[in-house]
């Protein structure tokens, strides 16, 4: 797939939706290839002194969202990047055009259940109100982020290391690791 490889900047973006093991998953890539890895959620929360669940509280997702885009505009001046991604940085059209733009797109598609599984604390999700609500946020978002994704990983019924080393072996594929 060589016309993926972008030029400038040549990030591995991981998007999906809440508790998809994107952090986990960057992580784990990242020691096992000796990559740096960020979290937009944590270099926002950096940049506002405050948790997410703060900033939804305080000043509304508008404000967080902002953040979040300016978080991915300073990865811009970084290089091979391993980026963990929000659940809702799709919902903003110019963070998809950044991601493109600075590199590649992997999509951890799981279902609510996957999800519902791997979120501990539903008080640290700011947009999880409910199991019914996060269904409604997942069908919303599912197709976004099918449309932002360059690779996408069925994540369902998957250990963390086996979605690793998938992940690892079709990232070698592309030169991309």
């Amino acid at each position: 797939m060589p016309g993926s490889v972008k030029h400038g900047c040549d990030h591995v973006f991981f998007i999906g939706f809440l508790g998809a093991g994107k952090s986990t998953l960057a992580r784990n890539l990242g020691n096992m290839f000796n990559r740096r890895f960020v979290d937009t959620d944590r270099l926002v929360e950096r940049r506002a002194g405050m948790s997410v669940g703060a900033m939804y509280r305080s000043r509304g997702e508008r404000y967080f969202r902002r953040l979040e885009t300016q978080a991915l505009r300073s990865l811009q001046s970084e290089r091979s990047l391993l980026v963990s991604c929000g659940g809702g940085v799709v919902e903003t059209p110019e963070n998809i055009d950044l991601m493109h733009a600075m590199g590649f797109c992997v999509y951890l598609d799981g279902d609510l259940d996957d999800s519902l599984r791997q979120i501990r604390s539903y008080a640290a999700r700011p947009d999880f109100h409910s199991p019914e609500h996060a269904a409604g946020l997942l069908a919303h978002r599912k197709p976004l982020y099918e449309q932002a994704a360059d690779l996408t990983i069925d994540i369902r019924g998957r250990s963390f290391k086996e979605v690793s080393y998938q992940c690892a072996e079709l990232l070698l594929e592309r030169g991309l690791l």
